[in-house]
């Protein structure tokens, strides 16, 4: 990955740096999770940050973290595939291969912290490790659906409406959320996709045609019902459908992806190359999902967009992340040609962009990536401390 004089460069400084501590920076957000951002301290005083947010369970996933630093404690900064591999057998008898599992966030984490270290040792920042930036605008969409606690279609359009003055050209929503699972009852069923489609519906209407619609539908179908959801989002001119149905069997997914007059997306929940490849390989969705906190982290993203490279899909990396998790991911995307978008949690907490020093930079519906080494970012302790856990 790194190109000769990098590579002579890490050799160099890899005596130097190596682990030695981990600390964690855990703080309160919202009902749908919290954000948990491990820092790896090196025994010469540098350290590097990483996103483990939202594995489902805080308690296990910082359980994880404290045992992948002792895996890693005495280690240098540099030997990333060696803990892929080391941490691969805890993650397999732990979750590992599919879902939001908080053994593999967590080594997620402590991988993205590595290309953090790695970085700043350097003096480069972390898309210079993967290739060299390509992407000069990082484009992002505001997903209004954790902050959206009015359901209704007044509600999401009254979000949505906050978003476009936040400078969003490109909106999500989840408007089937609130719908029980595996409905049996036809006319239920039915009340609750025409209220989905109702929400999206208004969020279009009010922000206009120039601006994009994104739905997330969250599994919630199967393919009988989804194929009969996307026939009626047609009007709306979506950007993309999200996830209609679960994830196995393939099939289902290709088969609606297939009939869908607008592009389709999906991944979010995936782990790793091994995981995209028969996804990839059935044609499930136009634009793959991978997260960098739930797939393995940021060299792991960067194989996936390559895997989605080759089979001619876009990558569109999922995130409802802290500023760490999002800068992550968008240091890979910088380097690759197949980028589409990425997800922005819009409107969650007022003292979002404060966690980070300097503060986290979203203008004119784009993230603005650091230049300085490494993901760019230090805490702001007060801010830290004052929503702390």
């Amino acid at each position: 990955m790194l190109a000769p004089s990098l590579a002579a460069a890490a050799a160099k400084e890899a005596p130097r740096y190596v682990i030695a501590d981990l600390e964690l920076v855990h703080v309160r957000i919202n009902k749908r999770g919290n954000w948990i951002i491990p820092r790896l301290k090196t025994s010469n005083g540098l350290s590097g940050l990483g996103d483990a947010s939202q594995s489902t369970d805080d308690a296990q996933c910082i359980g994880f973290l404290k045992q992948y630093a002792d895996l890693l404690r005495g280690r240098s900064i540099f030997d990333i595939a060696w803990f892929i591999r080391a941490s691969a057998p805890i993650r397999a008898r732990n979750g590992g291969g599919y879902g939001r599992t908080p053994s593999v966030m967590a080594a997620s984490a402590l991988e993205q912290c590595l290309w953090d270290l790695q970085g700043k040792a350097l003096g480069l920042p972390a898309y210079d490790l993967f290739g060299g930036r390509i992407q000069e605008r990082l484009r992002v969409y505001a997903n209004i659906n954790r902050s959206t606690e009015d359901r209704s279609p007044a509600g999401f359009a009254a979000n949505a409406q906050r978003a476009v003055a936040a400078g969003f050209d490109a909106i999500k929503l989840a408007s089937f959320d609130d719908m029980p699972a595996k409905i049996s009852d036809r006319p239920q069923l039915e009340h609750f996709m025409q209220l989905g489609i109702d929400c999206a519906q208004a969020v279009r209407d009010v922000i206009g045609p120039g601006r994009d619609v994104l739905v997330d539908a969250h599994s919630h179908f199967n393919r009988q019902d989804g194929l009969e959801l996307a026939r009626r989002f047609e009007p709306l001119n979506l950007y993309w459908l999200e996830e209609v149905c679960p994830p196995q069997p393939v099939e289902d997914l290709a088969a609606i992806n297939k009939a869908a007059k607008m592009p389709t997306a999906g991944g979010e929940e995936v782990q790793g190359v091994k995981g995209f490849y028969p996804y990839i390989k059935a044609e499930a969705v136009d634009i793959v999902m991978p997260d960098v906190k739930v797939t393995g982290g940021m060299l792991e993203l960067k194989k996936i967009a390559a895997l989605a490279e080759g089979a001619g899909l876009m990558c569109s990396p999922h995130g409802p992340a802290s500023p760490i998790g999002n800068a992550a991911a968008g240091h890979v995307m910088a380097t690759v040609p197949n980028f589409e978008i990425f997800e922005y949690a819009f409107g969650e907490v007022p003292w979002r962009a404060e966690l980070v020093d300097p503060p986290e930079r979203v203008e004119g519906g784009s993230l603005i990536l650091s230049e300085r080494p490494g993901l760019g970012y230090t805490i702001n302790e007060r801010v830290a401390a004052k929503y702390a856990i």
